[in-house]
């Protein structure tokens, strides 16, 4: 669905919730405004079409516009909350791009059980890091390969439910949740493989396809697609298990299955085919806070696969990992994280590693004077070898360093 026919749907649905809002028990808004000094990776960004991995890229040092976003929630009964949220970010298109929106029921308990049920179009609640607004870190700008992922392709349009039991030193709290319009989720870990950045796409975003790849396919650039699109008939599950005390720390372990069929397809640009990949992955989180020092580590692995001409089997397996420490220091919060990633195509050539592997340092230092003030500088460093880009000329072993100052206004 292009922008112009995309608005007034949002139109239609914003009028219709006004006068539930104007009745509602509570109301919350927030936002941001994020503008940056970039010294960009020399590497031209995947944003715009190049093989980098990181947001900015061809190198120099410019200002640019970080990005905004404006969450807003209604507590419209004692058991009933609407939120919603929406972006304007800077990439190789602009605009304003809904993230999220959704009702969720919970009703009220006075036993240590607690349920609810949650429709509409979501997060998989795969993020230890982005937890705040906007779908943002509070520790770094540009978070994991493992969330960068999650916020390009990762999309839940469907119906979750919780149940949770509340005891008196740990919470456990189990989640499952069935969705649709996540069929091309995976061909951008196959085609380009894993990236460091903060561009979030929001429902009806499209991403740019690498050119060289698109060439390669014998089509003109830029090729664009929609990753939050029904292409099969199936619906995806997903069902993860968390463990929280209070003083402890929390440990998640979670599962996903888009259930595509690796066959479907649907026509996009060009004439080109958009095909359903079948995408699984298990998730392995865990945070817990050791005097001033919060540690977030976790670990995804997984697989997408793709049928484009029967009995032509391709998959890509994949997985990442990182480790992040942060400090809260009052105003000032240092942080440092280290990323592994790796993807592998099946079937491959005997002897070779086709795919990619490679690391990446981030090291963010946040200051918070005000409550409606955040500066940031941060340094990114990222080390990888993908054996593809040999056929496209470039040397298959690559590094690259994007560094930021941000100053971001809360409101």
């Amino acid at each position: 669905m292009s922008r112009r026919r995309r608005w007034p749907s949002l139109v239609l649905a914003g009028l219709a919730a006004l006068p539930l809002a104007s009745r509602a028990q509570a109301l919350d808004l927030r936002g941001y405004v994020d503008g940056r000094l970039v010294s960009a990776a020399t590497e031209r960004s995947w944003v715009q079409g190049g093989l980098g991995k990181t947001r900015y890229g061809s190198g120099g040092t410019e200002a640019r516009f970080g990005g905004a976003a404006l969450v807003g929630t209604a507590q419209l009964t004692s058991s009933l909350l609407a939120s919603a949220g929406v972006q304007l970010q800077e990439g190789d298109r602009v605009g304003v791009d809904l993230l999220e929106a959704y009702l969720r029921w919970r009703p009220v308990s006075t036993t240590r059980w607690r349920g609810s049920v949650q429709a509409g179009a979501f997060f998989p609640p795969v993020s230890l890091e982005n937890d705040a607004i906007g779908w943002t870190s509070p520790w770094t700008l540009t978070p994991s390969a493992i969330n960068s992922w999650v916020g390009e392709e990762l999309r839940a349009v469907g119906a979750e439910g919780r149940i949770e039991w509340r005891g008196r030193i740990a919470t456990w709290e189990l989640r499952g949740a069935l969705f649709q319009r996540n069929d091309p989720a995976g061909n951008l870990l196959a085609i380009r493989g894993w990236s460091l950045s903060d561009r979030t796409y929001g429902i009806g975003s499209r991403l740019r396809e690498p050119d060289d790849y698109v060439r390669d396919d014998g089509e003109e650039p830029p090729m664009r697609y929609d990753p939050f699109r029904r292409i099969g008939h199936q619906w995806g599950n997903y069902g993860q298990l968390t463990w929280r005390a209070r003083g402890r720390g929390r440990l998640s372990v979670m599962h996903y299955d888009n259930r595509a069929d690796p066959k479907a397809w649907r026509p996009y640009e060009g004439g080109e085919r958009l095909y359903a990949w079948r995408t699984r992955f298990w998730s392995l989180g865990a945070s817990v806070d050791t005097g001033p020092v919060t540690w977030l580590v976790q670990a995804m692995d997984g697989d997408t696969v793709i049928e484009p001409v029967p009995g032509l089997v391709l998959t890509t397996r994949y997985r990442a990992a990182y480790l992040l420490a942060g400090w809260n220091r009052g105003a000032w919060r240092p942080a440092l994280r280290l990323d592994h990633f790796s993807t592998r195509e099946l079937p491959g050539t005997p002897g070779l590693h086709d795919g990619e592997h490679g690391n990446a340092l981030t090291a963010a230092l946040n200051w918070r004077p005000r409550d409606w003030l955040r500066l940031t500088f941060e340094a990114l460093h990222i080390d990888s070898t993908r054996t593809v880009r040999a056929d496209y000329g470039l040397r298959p072993h690559t590094r690259g360093t994007q560094m930021q100052v941000s100053a971001r206004l809360f409101y």
